[in-house]
C-alpha cells in the first residue's frame, strides 16, 4: 500500500505562487525583492489575464442594457460585489459598495453619515497611527460641522491603548474611525474590543482595512464594525476599485455622496428619489472591470487561503526582524504585540531616502518617508522611516538581497 504523500513545507508551497506573479519573471542581473506591497502590491497572472479578457470579449456598459453583451457584464459585476461580501462575511449584498478606493471609502462616510448625523461638539476618535486617509476627511467635517477630534493613545511598543481610549469616550463620542493594521509598524489593532467600547458609548466604528485585508481573515460581523474600508490594488487587484461595506439599516439612513445617473429611482425638475443602498452611493459609471478584476484577485486568495497566507507571512516577517537585529545603528519602530508584516526602521547615519536609493542598486524596493501618516512619525520623533512591507510572494531570499544592500548602507554612511 502506497504511503500518502507527505506535504510540501510552507515555505516550498509559497515559493511556487511567486511564479504566478508575470514581474518577478524578467530575468536579470538582479532579481527583484519587491518590498513594498503596503503601497501597492503586484499582481498575479490570473487578474491580469482575466481583466484583460474582460475588456478584450466581454465589456460593455452595466445596469443599462437588455442586450447580451451588456446583461452579462452586468451578471460578472454582481457576482464580484458577491465575492467581496464573503471575503468580508458581510450579512447581505446590500451592505456591499463599490468605490474608487479606500479614501473615497471614507469620505464618503465623513461626508454623508458625518453630515447628517454629526452635530457640533460631537466628538470623533481617531488613533495615533493614521493614515491620512482616515485623519483628514474628519478635519474637513470638523471645518464643516464644528467637531471635536480626539486622538487615541497608543502605548510605547506601537500597541493599540486600549485603556487610553476607554477614556476618551464621553456621551458626546459619535464615531470612531481606526486601522486594523497600521500602515507605518504593522499594529493590529484589536478591533472587537473597540467596537464594543465605542457601541456602548452609542458611537459607530468605521474601519480602514487597506493593510488587513491582504494578510487576515476579516468578519465584519463578528468585529461588529459598523464600516469597514480596504482598497483593490493592496490585495492584489486592480488600481481605481475600493470597497465600503457598511451595515445595511445605517446606509439606508444616509444621504447620497454624489449625485448622477444610476443612483435614483425617479428624477423630475420638481423632485427627484433615490435608489436603495448600495446602488445609491454608486453614481455613474463604476470601474466595471476593476471591479471585476478585484473579485478574481480574491477569487486568487481564497484559492491559497487567508489562514495559510497568514502563516507564511509571519514566518517571512519573523526572518526579517531577526535579521534586521544583526546591522549596528539600525533601529525598528514599534514592536507591537500583535502585528501584520509591516516594519518601519531608522538608521542612525543615512536617510530613509539614501537608504532606499542604495536598496535599489541591489533589486530591492522598499519605501522610504512619512508613508502618509505624519502624526505617527512625530509620535515616533522621526520625520520619516524606511519602510519594508511583505506579500504572499516574498520569501527569506528577498530578505537576504535585502541585508546585502543594508551592508552597502553601512559601508557608504558608516
Amino acid at each position: 500500500m502506497m504511503k500518502p504523500a507527505r506535504p510540501l513545507p510552507i515555505d516550498t508551497v509559497f515559493k511556487q505562487y511567486r511564479q504566478d506573479f508575470p514581474i518577478f519573471q524578467h530575468r536579470s542581473a538582479k532579481p527583484l525583492a519587491f518590498l513594498d506591497s503596503a503601497a501597492s502590491a503586484q499582481k498575479p497572472l490570473s487578474v491580469l489575464k482575466q481583466t484583460q479578457d474582460f475588456y478584450a470579449s466581454s465589456y460593455a456598459n452595466i445596469h443599462r442594457g437588455v442586450y447580451d453583451l451588456s446583461a452579462k457584464a452586468t451578471e460578472a459585476f454582481e457576482a464580484a460585489r458577491q465575492k467581496v461580501q464573503h471575503f468580508l462575511k458581510a450579512a447581505s449584498i446590500a451592505e456591499i459598495i463599490f468605490t474608487s478606493g479606500a479614501t473615497e471609502a471614507i469620505n464618503l462616510v465623513a461626508y454623508t453619515y458625518g453630515d447628517a448625523f454629526l452635530k457640533a461638539g460631537d466628538e470623533v476618535i481617531v488613533s495615533l497611527l493614521e493614515h491620512h486617509s482616515n485623519i483628514v476627511p474628519w478635519q474637513l467635517l470638523q471645518t464643516r460641522k464644528n467637531i471635536v477630534i480626539k486622538v487615541a493613545p497608543m502605548l510605547p511598543d506601537g500597541s493599540f491603548d486600549l485603556e487610553g481610549f476607554r477614556k476618551l469616550l464621553t456621551p458626546r463620542t459619535k464615531m470612531v474611525a481606526v486601522a486594523h493594521v497600521s500602515n507605518t509598524i504593522g499594529t493590529v489593532f484589536p478591533i472587537r474590543e473597540i467596537a464594543r467600547l465605542a457601541h456602548q458609548a452609542g458611537a459607530v466604528v468605521l474601519v480602514d482595512g487597506c493593510q488587513a485585508a491582504p494578510h487576515l481573515p476579516i468578519n465584519v460581523q463578528e468585529l461588529d464594525s459598523d464600516f469597514y474600508v480596504f482598497t483593490g490594488h493592496k490585495l492584489y487587484g486592480p488600481t481605481g476599485i475600493g470597497i465600503l461595506y457598511g451595515k445595511k439599516q445605517l446606509l439606508e439612513k444616509m444621504p447620497p455622496f454624489l449625485g448622477g445617473g444610476h443612483m435614483i429611482n425617479t428624477v423630475s425638475f420638481e423632485k427627484t428619489t433615490f435608489a436603495a443602498p448600495p446602488t445609491r452611493f454608486e453614481a455613474g459609471t463604476s470601474n466595471i472591470a476593476g471591479a471585476i478584476g478585484l473579485g478574481y484577485a480574491i477569487d486568487y486568495m481564497q484559492k491559497i487561503g487567508l489562514d495559510a497566507i497568514h502563516q507564511y507571512e509571519k514566518l517571512v516577517l519573523d526572518y526579517l526582524l531577526q535579521q534586521l537585529k544583526s546591522v549596528a545603528g539600525l533601529r525598528v519602530i514599534g514592536h507591537p504585540q500583535d502585528r501584520s508584516p509591516v516594519v518601519s526602521f531608522v538608521m542612525d547615519s543615512a536617510h530613509p531616502h539614501d537608504i532606499a536609493t542604495i536598496l535599489d542598486q541591489y533589486g530591492v524596493a522598499v519605501r522610504a518617508g512619512h508613508h502618509c501618516a505624519q502624526p505617527a512619525m512625530q509620535w515616533f520623533g522621526v520625520t520619516g522611516t524606511t519602510r519594508v512591507s511583505l506579500g504572499l510572494y516574498n520569501s527569506m531570499a528577498d530578505i537576504d538581497q535585502l541585508m546585502t544592500g543594508l551592508r552597502q548602507v553601512k559601508k557608504v554612511f558608516g
